[in-house]
Parts: structure tokens; C-alpha cells; sequence
């Protein structure tokens, strides 16, 4: 039972280096995926959210002017008509 059989030994350690090359050439795929998708998200140019709350404050902005002016288009055509 001390006696070891080396077969066995050869196939642990076998099994042992296929074990760490599968888990090496997992994280090698999953960095290649992660740079490839960021790669196309920047090609898409998206809208970083800064710019899109920006336009937004601007857009309500737009929105506020716009109806005071219709409010005073309303009571400068009242004036004109009576």
C-alpha cells in the first residue's frame, strides 16, 4: 500500500495541468469578450448620461420659454382685441 502506482501519478498531474490550461484559456475568452464589446459600444457613440441630463435641463428650459410666450401672445391678442 506505500507503493504507489506511477500511472495514476502521471494521469493526476496530467489532469491537474489540463485543469489550469482550461481555466487560463477561460479568462483569456472572457477578457477578449469584454474588450470586443466595449470596443462596440464606443463605435456606437452613445450619449454619455452628463449629455443627456444637459439636454434635458435644456430641453425644460425650451419648454418654460415657450409656453411664457404663448401666455403672452394670448394676453397681447386679448389687449389687441378688446
Amino acid at each position: 500500500m506505500a507503493d504507489q502506482n506511477p500511472l495514476f501519478d502521471d494521469m493526476a498531474k496530467l489532469m491537474t495541468g489540463a485543469l489550469g490550461a482550461a481555466q487560463s484559456a477561460g479568462e483569456e475568452a472572457r477578457t477578449a469578450m469584454r474588450a470586443q464589446a466595449d470596443r462596440f459600444i464606443a463605435n456606437m457613440d452613445l450619449a454619455s448620461r452628463d449629455e443627456i441630463d444637459a439636454l434635458k435641463a435644456l430641453a425644460r428650459t425650451a419648454l418654460e420659454r415657450v409656453e411664457a410666450l404663448e401666455a403672452r401672445v394670448a394676453e397681447l391678442e386679448k389687449k389687441h382685441a378688446g
